[in-house]
């Protein structure tokens, strides 16, 4: 592993976080519905959860996944029936006030890490540009490092948007526009599951 090849890995999951999808949504939802801090908690969530996928892959389990199709159908299935769920929530509660209370921060670790962990093409995608960037035969050393940076790069990024988007001004233009928000959101995170549903692969 060369340090071109970490700053590659860097850039193309840089490219992959600020691509509007489910991760994102949920960070900017959290952080302007419930403040700061449960924002941040749900950004090391997600990081969390996607470098356990970065881990998975470097250690092969599309592997498994390609020997066992099945293992792969369970998780994608229970992650998109998580997906719904949310969205069915936050259609249901988009016209209802968000109280002053921030989320607790043991709450917003495990539904971000959900969000991740609930889409097994994290894992197939972090494969995808593994095998590109990286060479075969890493050492343990060397799959520890890319984990760490990975963790570490996404808690950053969301560190960011929560600084970004848990401020007063940011925090009444959603309240203003909450209904609108949420179905939009609502929308968006139940067309991901349903397209998880219904795909072939």
């Amino acid at each position: 592993m060369t340090f071109d090849s970490l700053i590659a890995f860097n850039l193309v999951l840089l490219a992959a976080l600020a691509s509007p999808g489910a991760a994102l949504l949920y960070a900017i939802k959290t952080c302007v519905a419930s403040g700061r801090a449960a924002g941040f908690a749900t950004g090391i969530g997600l990081g969390f959860a996607a470098a356990l996928w970065t881990l998975a892959a470097l250690l092969g389990l599309e592997g498994l996944f390609r020997l066992f199709p099945w293992t792969y159908t369970v998780l994608k299935f229970g992650g998109a029936l998580y997906l719904i769920w949310l969205a069915i929530q936050t259609w249901r509660h988009a016209k209802s006030p968000v109280g002053d209370a921030s989320r607790p921060h043991g709450r917003a670790f495990l539904s971000g890490m959900l969000i991740n962990a609930g889409n097994p093409k994290s894992m197939l995608f972090a494969a995808a540009v593994i095998v590109v960037v990286f060479p075969q035969g890493l050492a343990a050393t060397e799959i520890a490092i890319i984990v760490a940076n990975h963790f570490v790069l996404e808690v950053c990024f969301y560190g960011i948007v929560a600084l970004l988007l848990s401020s007063a001004p940011a925090r009444r233009g959603y309240l203003g526009a909450k209904p609108i928000l949420d179905r939009i959101a609502a929308t968006l995170l139940g067309a991901l599951g349903l397209r998880l549903l219904t795909e072939r692969n």
